[in-house]
């Protein structure tokens, strides 16, 4: 009977299925968990700038993503790390829980956006469960930031995916002592992942009259550094290293749409 209940008590450290989506409690709700360290941080910069670290497609790269925590580690006036989705590649809880054994090593709260390989199978619940909303915002640094779902594909092209009026009502919110918006995604609108019959809607609303401004929009999918004006209309999209890459992107932003970016390789 003791041996019984111990077995039972155990559970968190058995996987009964490679789709299993149970976590321990140290894995579930980390975007809010790093929220709250986020906001109980001062800002580093000071002032109305923020400096933070921009990575995605972490997959399977555990070696690099060490490497990578030991990098960031070393960067001073960080006040978190971004990551721009597909933090897994077959949207497998233990993949989430392998990268954030590494991740949870940084000095700085993380925060990632879902990608299309977070998805697959049983991935969306188990992205739920181990980081949380598919979209969501937060306020640092003068900033509102805006990570939102945009794997259209993922979703059979369904035409809601992204979130289009949701985007809208966050990025039309009042904001005060707010000087710009940052959004990220995945999938960026002009990738044939994107649900084509969104991308001119979701684009309207990102380079619309926004109050404040969108200074412009993070994405990964791509596997490489990328920076551009596809659209022609000044809105400026920057996409992101993988891990596989050993190089990432430090971001700084003031001011409305100002920004200063510097590559470090790891």
């Amino acid at each position: 009977m003791l041996l019984f209940s111990g077995l039972i008590a155990g559970c968190d450290l058995l996987e009964f299925s490679p789709n299993e989506t149970r976590a321990p409690k140290e894995y579930r709700d980390l975007t809010r968990k790093n929220l709250e360290a986020l906001q109980a941080r001062p800002n580093p910069t000071g002032g109305d700038t923020v400096r933070f670290v921009f990575i995605g497609d972490s997959q399977r790269f555990y070696e690099e993503a060490e490497a990578f925590v030991q990098s960031v580690n070393r960067q001073r006036n960080i006040a978190f790390v971004a990551i721009s989705g597909d933090i897994s590649d077959f949207g497998l809880i233990r993949e989430l829980r392998w990268v954030h054994d590494r991740l949870k090593h940084l000095d700085v709260p993380y925060l990632t956006v879902v990608g299309n390989h977070d998805l697959v199978a049983n991935g969306r619940e188990a992205y739920q469960r181990v980081y949380g909303p598919l979209n969501y915002s937060f306020e640092y640094g003068s900033t509102r930031f805006v990570f939102v779902d945009t794997n259209g594909r993922e979703y059979g092209f369904n035409g809601r995916v992204p979130d289009v009026p949701w985007l809208q009502q966050t990025l039309a919110a009042p904001a005060p002592g707010i000087r710009r918006q940052v959004v990220m995604s995945h999938v960026p609108p002009h990738d044939e992942d994107f649900d084509k019959q969104l991308e001119t809607s979701y684009v309207q609303t990102l380079s619309g009259p926004n109050t404040p401004p969108v200074a412009f929009e993070l994405n990964g999918h791509k596997h490489d550094f990328g920076i551009g004006q596809p659209y022609e209309n000044g809105l400026t999209f920057i996409n992101s290293y993988s891990f596989e890459k050993r190089q990432y992107v430090v971001l700084t932003v003031w001011g409305e749409k100002e920004f200063k970016l510097d590559t470090v390789q790891y």
